[in-house]
């Protein structure tokens, strides 16, 4: 039987309807108490359509902020707020995934009130992040310590045990975009001299602990990774990306989690169809690719097995019926880029479906 975008999907334990995910995609309408509301319900709600909704990156401590405004699951309150979310999600017919995240290095004082930590003292060069203060500079890291990378894992670990009171169908780890897990994985900033640093193996040590602690919660079939080993974005770089593809996909087999997504800089890049095809060699597993895909280039992808599903970002936040559109091969509403992370409805919630 021929495969395509609308053809349904077992995602690990997940049923799936379709293979038209919805990325993570961050629009800080939380506000400072990071406790998802009645907007993030409503956004959610509307886009339920995707075979799988992957939210917003999620905090895990309070601490790790980097964005003024995104959804925490780290307390009580803000898992009841997701609970919220995805009960509406499930009412609609869909399935929803929190993405678990810590933001290392990309965070700042000035938002959180505590030096950012990272694998290393490695700042983010030539870029200023957003704070109450205004733009800024990137702070200077303080590495963490060998001894305190247990509670870093332990936090994760939390995170997936409210995920999973809060009603969601599986988490994603962020392994991706130069966030903690991420400047561990990557050699531009992990220069460690312990055991988690220097080899694939070790720099790998991090993720893969976070991915076992996460099981421990949820069973592999729940659980599932991102990584974006060529995507330069927050300062970063790899010398090594096809090893590091190919180690992570051998480790994350072994344990027979429910997805690997490769995030790619543009899914048709050379470099990156050669991580793609590493990845697939390697990990039988349900492989998600997502970076620049529209829907012929994702049904292709799928069709000649490159993919088991494609993971849409951009066009999901124009179009919160996105699988009725392709389906129909109607026009796609155009992204209003000034309203990503401006509070309110506009840009958020008020895109026309073709129903209205």
């Amino acid at each position: 039987m021929s495969l395509d975008l609308f053809s349904p999907l077992k995602l690990g334990d997940v049923e799936l309807r379709n293979r038209i995910l919805m990325a993570p995609l961050t629009r800080t309408r939380a506000g400072t108490s990071h406790i998802p509301n009645d907007l993030m319900v409503e956004y959610y709600r509307q886009r339920a359509g995707a075979g799988l909704i992957f939210t917003e990156c999620a905090l895990i401590t309070p601490d790790a902020s980097a964005y003024l405004g995104e959804g925490g699951l780290f307390d009580e309150a803000t898992q009841a707020g997701w609970k919220r979310v995805t009960d509406a999600v499930h009412a609609a017919g869909g399935r929803i995934a929190i993405q678990l995240w810590h933001a290392g290095r990309a965070a700042h004082s000035d938002i959180n009130g505590v030096q950012p930590i990272s694998a290393s003292n490695k700042a983010i060069r030539n870029d200023l992040t957003h704070t109450p203060k205004g733009k800024v500079p990137y702070e200077t890291p303080r590495p963490l310590r060998t001894e305190e990378i247990p509670g870093i894992v332990e936090l994760f670990r939390k995170g997936a045990e409210r995920a999973k009171a809060a009603g969601f169908d599986a988490v994603q780890i962020h392994g991706a975009h130069g966030y903690l897990i991420d400047q561990f994985l990557r050699d531009s900033v992990n220069d460690r001299n312990d055991q988690y640093g220097g080899s694939i193996e070790n720099r790998a040590r991090l993720l893969l602990e976070i991915v076992d602690a996460c099981i421990s919660v949820l069973g592999a079939g729940r659980v599932g990774v991102r990584i974006s080993p060529l995507v330069a974005f927050n300062d970063m770089a790899e010398s090594q990306p096809q090893a590091l593809v190919e180690y992570l996909a051998k480790e994350l087999q072994k344990r027979g989690v429910g997805h690997l997504e490769l995030r790619h800089e543009q899914w048709d890049l050379p470099a990156e169809q050669e991580l793609a095809r590493i990845a697939r060699a390697h990990f039988q597993g349900p492989l998600l690719l997502n970076g620049g895909f529209d829907a012929d280039s994702g049904n292709a992808a799928i069709r000649e097995g490159r993919a088991d599903a494609v993971v849409y970002g951009k066009a999901f936040l124009a179009n919160p019926d996105l699988v009725q559109r392709f389906a129909s091969k109607a026009p796609l509403n155009a992204v209003d880029f000034s309203t990503l992370y401006t509070p309110g409805p506009k840009g958020y919630t008020d895109y026309p479906t073709l129903a209205a």
